[in-house]
């Protein structure tokens, strides 16, 4: 799949502050890429580049081969730009707001009415029309301020942290909706400090700290990189006790022998459920599939003593962890 936007060898100083320092990746149509980083990692300064609001110290961005850099003019219609601010006028209706702005993208006559019903019905916006923006809930205004982004029809979203301050419906909403922007062939670049959010949305990510990209690729790529390169993992197991046994008992047994084993640490017991950690040594490097063997090991030693195991699972590798793992030992 060929990309839409390509982003080589990017940097942006202020004075001798490296905001973004050297990156590059892609991102092709109908796909979501998530960009993930804490503040002043330089999220919001490759945002505002991408978005042609600011030049970059070096380095080119193309969207569908037209640079941003040197042609903005040529970009911006095929732009559409959501910042971490974005504002709504207290005394427009949400018809009135969105006219408005379809009005400066020279949307004219019976087009711009249709393009406007059409971002309103596609955003849930239709019932609220003539209600002021400033009587809506954060979701709504969110959704509001999505829709200004739409009106033009443009080819790339760039959206940064539209899920702050969202409760978990409107979340839900919201990734309802870039998914079905996605499905119609729209590329989506987002950034957010949900994590946990966006391994469900995303289809690419790149994890970027302190103006430097650490790890590009598929969400499922990245979660492989990472996940037996952290140096631990939490597993939770459940216990059974059958008839004339007492579950206090097993829970002591089953503590003692896996604070016997190797590898295993922070050990709890809370009545029928165990929780405890693989966790490698100073020194010690974790092989490709570390957690799995050490699992498999204590599995057994546990059926061998006959403690009455119901469930073992080790929890799932998340984008958390990923970027836990390869922004470890970074320092500002």
């Amino acid at each position: 799949m060929s990309s839409l936007l390509e982003v080589k060898g990017l940097s942006r100083y202020y004075g001798h502050l490296k905001a973004v320092d050297d990156i590059n990746f892609s991102l092709a149509a109908g796909t979501i890429l998530g960009f993930i980083g804490p503040n002043g990692a330089g999220k919001s300064t490759t945002m505002r580049i991408i978005a042609t609001l600011d030049i970059p110290t070096s380095g080119e961005v193309l969207l569908d081969g037209k640079s941003l850099v040197e042609r903005p003019d040529q970009a911006r219609p095929m732009l559409g730009y959501m910042p971490d601010r974005y504002g709504t006028y207290d005394d427009m209706t949400v018809f009135e707001f969105l006219d408005f702005f379809a009005r400066a993208y020279r949307l004219r006559g019976q087009e711009r009415k249709n393009r406007v019903d059409s971002v309103m019905d596609f955003t849930g916006l239709l019932p609220l029309k003539d209600k002021l923006t400033s009587e809506l809930s954060k979701g709504m205004k969110q959704r509001v301020a999505l829709g200004r982004t739409l009106l033009h029809d443009p080819r790339l979203l760039i959206l940064d942290e539209p899920a702050d301050g969202l409760d978990p419906r409107a979340r839900i909403e919201l990734r309802e909706l870039l998914r079905a922007l996605a499905a119609q062939g729209k590329a989506v670049l987002i950034s957010s400090h949900i994590l946990t959010e966006l391994s469900e949305i995303c289809d690419t990510c790149a994890i970027i700290e302190q103006g430097h990209l650490l790890a590009t690729g598929t969400v499922q790529e990245v979660l492989a990189r990472t996940s037996n390169a952290a140096a631990f993992s939490e597993v939770e197991l459940t216990l059974f006790a059958g008839p004339g046994v007492s579950l206090d008992e097993v829970g002591k047994r089953a503590e003692r022998l896996l604070l016997e084993q190797a590898l295993v640490s922070n050990v709890a017991v809370m009545n029928h459920t165990v929780r405890f950690r693989f966790e490698l040594g100073p020194g010690q490097t974790p092989g490709p599939s570390w957690v799995e063997e050490a699992s498999v090991r204590v599995l057994r030693a546990l059926v061998a003593a006959e403690i009455p195991v119901a469930t073992f699972r080790a929890r799932e590798h998340d984008l958390e962890d990923a970027f836990m793992s390869v922004t470890k030992g970074r320092v500002a």
